[in-house]
């Protein structure tokens, strides 16, 4: 094998040819490539134009000068098409004919050989006056390096360089910034296209030299853990790339990813993709951690002097950590672990940060993710209840959902807790339908599937269906077969029980069926629309699948989802639909109360006051705490019990409310059994809350006002805002009452909101079931007139109304 110093004494001897020989020799050496051959075809290049320097310098007589590399070349990374950045640096002293005829000795041999140049002619003071006005000079002159001639000049402008960088860091980085962000938009996002740009997309190499630009700052750094693999990868892609074309393009096209991937090594442009995908992954990920601690440290820098004036000699406080949920605080615009945290004995702690997070619409700490990583604790197989119900939070929460499942699976954290989670993730989809990655869309169709919460009875199965309905594509054959299989497992996994896992299963096999039956078969054909009433089974099942079928082509791209395509869908779900309910029995009436909840409305009857138990769940897994409430029937029960939980910062999984006649006893009772959970913190005593439900009850208590304040203290961070609550009347379920249900997000006083418009309709709570599901509640609610009997239709309808109007 040829070194590269004898190709570089070869072509000191030889000149552009000689050079060219030797380059071309050193980008065919098969054993050379990666760092190492960029870093030899820079050291070529050097020792070429140094000895072109040395010539043109005796024949010119200029002194005082110097030939100086910026930019990728300034960094000794050429790729066998790059540009040569070139800054011909001198001290002002030569003629202008003499140092113009230097010049043209150096850049016309480059273009000779038909290499790109970008050049410039600047004596020092020049160079930073420039750069003080162009910030992509500024940029390139952090990289800078003497190729040929008196480094002297350089070293003291290299130093005048990185001094204005720092002290204008202030100015320069939200400008550099800003860089960032339009090139985003105009080149997208380089992990999810099938032709992306490796230089210019998000995640590419100039945001990765963007990141060096920050680090010499001294404001922030990025996460260095992967970073310069990820950079390398990249660079290795374009050299290769380079190659294969013979151009210099950073654009990796269909038709050149084969040849490119065996040129790496890889097996098939697939393999490529994803290595790419990875790579621009980590460098996006780097950069949206840089950039927010960038204005954070600005932040604090502006704050500063302002705090002084107003504390004086007292310093600078800290800053205030907001509670979120069990472990989580908000400190500083991040959601971050509480002092008291411990990742190591609490294994739902990930989820729930995450959750908390993404509700709150709060970005999440770097260090949290990493500590939550680093020290927690495996969950149990099936998964607790509570890891459940934190994960469906996390998936419900909208568009924040997005970055803080991205900053959790840039740790591992998301393949450790769903191990098949590594077959999609970073998975190309070679269909130009298709907007993302395999795992990205997955992401993007729970984020769709949230907005539609309120359509189905059974959010908490809509989302996880979104977010398995394509696990299978990591798989050999039909995706969806193969999916239905990983997703009873993932189901089963995570502690949904064996109907719940079913369904799960029949929606990811089917996910298909509703687009690919509405668009491609006769609905006037009896025989279709019983097909897929047998392959769906209940109307529960095909108004979850009806929703999933809308938010998968959402998020699949613009051309996967119209309004022609989502009548013929809705045209089909009303057709089954018919079908389905010709088989299926109507709703019961509550179920019978048990002993003791007859005990304990004995003893309210008895005493004429509330009597509330506190229990312990029997279940390992269960969330929270057992609440029965036994109170003489009054107006106003449930606001009052739902206002007084709120208030003592309790959150309600479920709750059902029955009207009770005992035998021999004049007078109803009301019996509410509740399962809450404190929001964080320990649970108050059973001798408090009835302290203050009967001080509610009596009026002495104002729950309203109270709630008020409390939301006032803590004012509305800017997260998930959901969709708006759904209040319907369900006709032919009950006999005896008219049945409201409500779809809504559950919130801090959601019930109490929901029992204080049905005592202002003036209607009788006969019974209500609640359940909240992931951060979603549905609540059944039987209500009657003051006499006992079903509203009309005109009122029950009103009373939505008044119901829903309550909880905008």
């Amino acid at each position: 094998m040829t070194s590269v110093e004898e190709n570089t004494d070869h072509t000191a001897d030889s000149g552009p040819s000689g050079y060219a020989a030797a380059r071309l020799r050193l980008l065919q050496e098969e054993s050379r490539s990666g760092p190492s051959r960029r870093s030899a075809l820079a050291g070529l290049t050097d020792e070429w134009l140094n000895a072109l320097f040395t010539t043109a310098v005796r024949e010119t007589g200029v002194r005082g000068a110097t030939l100086v590399a910026v930019g990728g070349y300034g960094r000794a990374e050429l790729s066998p098409r790059s540009d040569l950045d070139l800054v011909l640096l001198h001290d002002g002293k030569a003629e202008p004919q003499a140092l113009s005829a230097l010049a043209d000795r150096l850049w016309y041999p480059v273009w000779d050989l038909g290499l790109a140049l970008d050049h410039s002619v600047r004596t020092p003071g020049e160079a930073r006056r420039t750069a003080a006005e162009d910030l992509k000079a500024h940029l390139g002159l952090l990289d800078a390096r003497t190729v040929a001639g008196d480094a002297g000049l350089l070293a003291g402008l290299r130093t005048s360089v990185l001094a204005d960088w720092r002290n204008q860091a202030a100015k320069r980085l939200p400008e550099l910034h800003s860089l960032c962000r339009e090139r985003a938009e105009r080149a997208g996002e380089l992990r999810f296209l099938l032709e992306p740009d490796l230089k210019e997309a998000r995640g590419g190499l100039r945001d990765a030299t963007a990141l060096r630009a920050v680090a010499a700052s001294w404001l922030a750094d990025a996460p260095r853990e992967g970073l310069a693999e990820a950079r390398r990868r990249l660079l290795d892609a374009r050299d290769a790339l380079h190659l294969v074309t013979g151009r210099a393009t950073d654009r990796l096209s269909l038709q050149e990813q084969d040849q490119v991937a065996a040129r790496l090594g890889l097996l098939d442009a697939d393999a490529l993709l994803r290595e790419v995908y990875e790579a621009a992954r980590v460098v996006a990920y780097a950069g949206d951690v840089t950039w927010r601690e960038v204005g954070r440290v600005l932040r604090a820098r502006a704050a500063r002097p302002r705090l002084r004036g107003l504390l004086g000699s007292r310093g600078d406080r800290v800053p205030a950590r907001a509670p979120l949920a069990e472990g989580v605080v908000e400190s500083d615009g991040e959601a971050v672990l509480a002092l008291a945290a411990r990742p190591d004995r609490d294994p739902v702690l990930a989820l729930r940060f995450g959750a908390a997070a993404a509700q709150a619409g709060l970005p999440v700490s770097l260090h949290a993710v990493r500590r939550l990583a680093a020290q927690g604790k495996p969950l149990p197989v099936p998964w607790p209840a509570e890891a459940r119900e934190q994960l469906l939070t996390l998936l419900g929460a909208g568009e924040p959902t997005v970055a803080v499942w991205e900053a959790l699976e840039a740790e591992g954290l998301i393949t450790r807790l769903l191990p098949d989670w590594e077959r999609v993730r970073c998975r190309p989809q070679r269909n130009p339908v298709h907007t993302w990655t395999v795992d990205r869309h997955l992401i993007e169709t729970a984020v769709r599937a949230s907005a539609l919460t309120r359509r189905v009875g059974r959010p908490d199965l809509l989302l996880m269906a979104a977010l398995l309905h394509d696990i299978g594509k990591g798989w050999p054959g039909d995706h969806s077969v193969a999916g239905e299989t990983i997703a009873r497992d993932v189901a089963a996994r995570v502690g949904f029980d064996p109907h719940d896992v079913a369904v799960l299963g029949a929606l990811v096999r089917h996910h298909l069926l509703l687009i690919d039956t509405a668009t491609r078969r006769d609905l006037d054909d009896p025989a279709t629309v019983r097909a897929v009433a047998d392959a769906v089974g209940s109307v529960g099942t095909l108004e979850i699948l009806h929703a999933l079928t809308e938010a998968d082509a959402l998020a699949t791209g613009p051309a996967a989802w119209s309004a022609w395509r989502g009548s013929l869908v809705a045209d089909l779900v009303a057709r089954v639909a018919a079908v389905l309910r010709g088989t299926t029995p109507a709703a019961g009436e509550p179920e019978i109360p048990t002993t003791e909840q007859e005990r304990l409305a004995v003893e309210a009857l008895r005493t004429g006051e509330p009597v509330l138990a506190l229990q312990a769940r029997q279940e390992e897994d269960a969330v929270g705490v057992d609440l029965v409430v036994a109170v003489p029937d009054q107006p106003g029960v449930l606001p009052a019990v739902a206002g007084v939980l709120a208030l003592h910062r309790l959150t309600v999984r479920d709750a059902d409310l029955r009207s009770m006649e005992l035998p021999d006893r004049l007078g109803e009772v009301l019996v509410l059994s509740w399962r809450v959970a404190a929001e964080y913190g320990a649970l108050p005593q059973a001798a408090r809350l009835r302290t203050d439900l009967v001080r509610a009850l009596d009026g002495s208590l104002d729950v309203p006002a109270k709630l008020a304040d409390r939301e006032a203290a803590y004012p509305r961070r800017r997260g998930v805002v959901p969709p708006p609550p759904r209040v319907t009347v369900v006709p032919d379920v009950s006999a005896l009452a008219t049945v409201l249900e409500v779809r809504a997000p559950d919130a801090v006083g959601l019930l109490h909101r929901i029992g204080r418009a049905l005592e202002s309709g003036g209607v009788r709570v006969r019974s209500a079931h609640v359940s909240t599901l992931g951060a979603n509640a549905v609540d059944t609610l039987y209500v009657t007139t003051p006499e006992g009997k079903p509203l009309d239709p005109a009122d029950a309808t009103a009373l939505a109304g008044l119901v829903a109007a309550a909880l905008s």
